[in-house]
């Protein structure tokens, strides 16, 4: 919308009354219902990405699945891009909470229970429904053009997350991108393998095991030191 070029003669205005208590607890009520009914309309998107897959997600299925009309879910997202954009900034931002809690527990900083708590992550839910978009993103343009930036902004954010979080391997920061590397394409892979049926899950453990022991190896206050 052009604004007007017309002049007019100012004159002088009332000062603005200010908001009531009232008044501001209702505004922080409505936003906060707002973010709410957001939410349920991401997490029934993932729900939606987990039970039917890319291709049949529509935006009527998931006002549905969210127990919206659609209208409804059209005054919080115009469109669909800009709710699987919302979704996949979402499922990111699980995905580094996730990695924070795990990590900045010194305790648990023991590279078994790290690769544990990763291999759980990547049962859930929110990982499946990450894959159906990324696999669907190499050939569908319109979501490569949302997934593939935020993907880059997320590996930044990660890695950077991930440097703040382990700081023994500060002066081993190829080893430490190494055994990031691996733990990531391992056991996202596996993860994948199984769902898919290309892997039986009775071999995870060992898989895990061997995952564990690599990177061990990596670690550089470990050498000379034998892993079984």
């Amino acid at each position: 919308m052009a604004l007007s070029r017309t002049r007019t003669t100012r004159t002088a205005k009332p000062a603005a009354p200010k908001a009531s208590p009232a008044k501001n607890g209702g505004t922080t009520l409505q936003a906060t219902k707002a973010a709410q009914t957001r939410g349920r309309l991401i997490e029934a998107t993932v729900r939606c990405l987990v039970k039917h897959g890319y291709a049949n997600t529509t935006t009527p299925r998931v006002a549905e699945e969210a127990g919206l009309s659609r209208g409804a879910m059209m005054h919080h997202f115009e469109n669909g891009a800009a709710l699987i954009k919302a979704t996949i900034i979402e499922l990111h931002e699980k995905r580094l909470r996730a990695f924070r809690r795990a990590a900045e527990k010194p305790e648990e900083h023991d590279v078994d229970t790290l690769v544990e708590v990763y291999w759980a992550q990547v049962q859930k839910p929110a990982f499946i429904a990450f894959h159906e978009l990324a696999v669907a993103a190499r050939t569908d343009k319109d979501l490569g053009a949302i997934l593939f930036p935020l993907q880059e902004e997320f590996r930044e954010r990660f890695n950077a997350q991930a440097d703040a979080l382990f700081p023994e391997w500060r002066d081993a920061p190829a080893q430490f991108d190494m055994a990031m590397n691996l733990s990531q394409t391992i056991l996202e892979g596996m993860a994948i393998a199984v769902q898919t049926g290309a892997m039986d899950k009775a071999k995870v453990p060992a898989m895990l095991t061997h995952l564990e022991n690599q990177i061990r190896a990596l670690m550089p206050w470990h050498k000379g030191v034998a892993v079984s």
